[in-house]
């Protein structure tokens, strides 16, 4: 009895430490400040950029084709800019600094769109500004990341990350849901909200996150920044096939935008709560990026990644059946919100295993960029194919393309 009753109370304690480890992982300081960087930052831009297919579509009466061109912009404008940020911070070993650079452009656009006001034909070149600034961060952050943290542990420590960045992302369009509807057309007051966001955001960055010591295997050569310098970084042995397998699929997702437009299609509910679906989405993500980040460690990254993927599949072909109701647009929600925990945090801790420590912010760069530019070309023709043929047909097409997509890198990762 004795024994039976140890056994009892140490699978207790096993399943309670497997618990712990999988919800409440320990991560370095720098992890933690990072994620506080982006939750402030995230709610800066999420509080603008939930706002735009409700502005430019129902208020400025966009076409599809209009809305597919600015939103691909949005996601893929600076994505040349994310290897030369990456590049410059592995160049001079001051990450943080670069990225601080990438942070202080994306408050400054803040600012302008108080300048602007309404004179939205300038909107495009104050958003050019903030992706210009997310370019020039991202690499550098995730490198902050991936070398503040323990190889065996990189998956825990971007879910961490990714679970604070999300939370901002969450809460960033229920403040701007709040400011409009108590002070409805104000969209100054967003703004400027907005902007104190980026400011407390940037704060953090500057006065709590240093910068690594960095132990390269080899001495680094440091080659000068271009674009033909940072393609060689794709014989690093693991990230030609990570880049090939990310672009491709990334090709083949449907924006988030077109997602949401997509169900408010289907159930036919009321424009002015779409910024609620970014929430219920983001909520998810921010649930579940720490668990899946933990289990990608245990059960393998690539696996986890692709699992991702096929979510997403479910969701496209909820969109293709006909009559869908409230539970099946919560579903859809649900599966998204997983996709990104499984897939966001998880490509980045992949990338950051196969890099060496002198080339992991140009490395990260280079596959955000190629990601970016296909997300660009994805969400440009999906908005062509709705406006010629319909949304039915360019979701269909979509998913058929993610199914083979999927199949291509099920196969691609297995024989690398």
């Amino acid at each position: 009895m004795y024994q039976v009753e140890n056994a009892g109370q140490a699978l207790r304690s096993r399943a309670q430490l497997i618990a712990t480890r999988l919800f409440a992982p320990r991560v370095s300081r720098t992890v933690v400040m990072l994620g506080l960087t982006s939750l402030f930052t995230d709610i800066s831009s999420e509080m603008v950029s939930t706002i735009l297919p409700l502005y430019l579509l129902f208020h400025l009466g966009l076409t599809p084709v209009a809305f597919g061109v600015i939103d691909g912009l949005y996601q893929g404008s600076a994505a040349l800019v994310r290897i030369f940020g990456g590049a410059a911070a592995d160049r001079s070993g001051r990450h943080k600094e670069v990225a601080v650079v990438g942070y202080a452009l994306s408050a400054v656009a803040r600012l302008g769109l108080l300048v602007v006001g309404n004179m939205w034909s300038l909107l495009p070149g104050v958003i050019l500004v903030d992706r210009l600034g997310k370019g020039i961060r991202t690499g550098p952050r995730d490198a902050l990341i991936s070398l503040s943290s323990p190889r065996e542990e990189l998956g825990a420590a971007f879910g961490v990350h990714r679970a604070l960045d999300t939370a901002g992302a969450m809460m960033g369009p229920l403040i701007a849901f709040g400011l409009l509807v108590m002070a409805p057309g104000r969209y100054d007051a967003v703004f400027v909200v907005s902007l104190c966001a980026a400011l407390i955001g940037l704060g953090f960055l500057t006065l709590f996150v240093q910068n690594p010591p960095i132990v390269a295997d080899v001495p680094a050569e440091r080659p000068a920044l271009s674009l033909a310098s940072a393609a060689r970084l794709v014989r690093v042995p693991g990230v030609a096939p990570l880049l090939l397998v990310g672009t491709v699929l990334s090709l083949v997702t449907i924006s988030d935008a077109f997602v949401y437009l997509t169900l408010q299609r289907r159930v036919a509910f009321d424009p002015k709560f779409l910024p609620v679906l970014y929430v219920a989405t983001a909520t998810i993500f921010m649930l579940t990026a720490v668990p899946v980040g933990r289990l990608a460690d245990r059960l393998g990254r690539a696996r986890v990644f692709l699992a991702g993927h096929a979510l997403l599949l479910v969701v496209y072909a909820s969109l293709l059946v006909p009559g869908a109701g409230t539970l099946r647009v919560m579903l859809a929600l649900v599966l998204l919100g997983v996709y990104y925990a499984a897939t966001d945090g998880v490509l980045m801790a992949l990338a950051g295993a196969a890099l060496p420590p002198e080339m992991r912010a140009s490395g990260m760069a280079l596959l955000t960029t190629g990601t970016n530019l296909a997300r660009l070309a994805g969400s440009i023709l999906f908005g062509v194919l709705w406006t010629w043929q319909g949304v039915g047909v360019a979701v269909a097409l979509s998913t058929a393309g993610l199914a083979a997509a999927l199949l291509v890198a099920v196969w691609w990762l297995r024989v690398r």
